[in-house]
This record gives C-alpha cells, sequence and structure tokens, in this order.
C-alpha cells in the first residue's frame, strides 16, 4: 500500500510511521513527542480539525497541518 498522511488513517487503526516530511523543526518537533520512522501510531479520534493519536502510550492532539506531514 502507498504511504498516506495520518490525516487519512481511520480511528482505532494502527499504522507504521514511515517518514515524516516538513522542515527540520517540524521534524525535530515531532520527534520529540515519539513521531519517528518505525514507530506505531493509532489514531483515537478527530476533533475541530485535531486528530488525538496514542504514540508510546502517551495520547497526544496534533493539528491536521502537523498530521499531514506524518506518513504512515
Amino acid at each position: 500500500m502507498k504511504d498516506m498522511p495520518l490525516t487519512f488513517a481511520r480511528s482505532g487503526e494502527t499504522n507504521v510511521i514511515k517518514k515524516i516530511g516538513g522542515k527540520e523543526e517540524t521534524k525535530k518537533f515531532l520527534e520529540s513527542l515519539g513521531f519517528v520512522a518505525g514507530g506505531m501510531v493509532t489514531v483515537i479520534s478527530e476533533s475541530g480539525g485535531n486528530l488525538i493519536v496514542n504514540i508510546k502510550d502517551s495520547r497526544i492532539a496534533i493539528g491536521k497541518d502537523m498530521a499531514g506531514k506524518i506518513m504512515v
């Protein structure tokens, strides 16, 4: 299956992070939250354009623009 942005992942589905796009500071910020290639991420829900995701046993809310840079 072709890589897709995290924004297209279904709720409750666990996906493997393939790569992180965007500017260097964006990548570093996402990596600091635990979004690294090879990591597992699960979309919990979507509200008001933000995604609530589960990564490394933490729940994190990220904006659609950020989620669009995370390829799964």
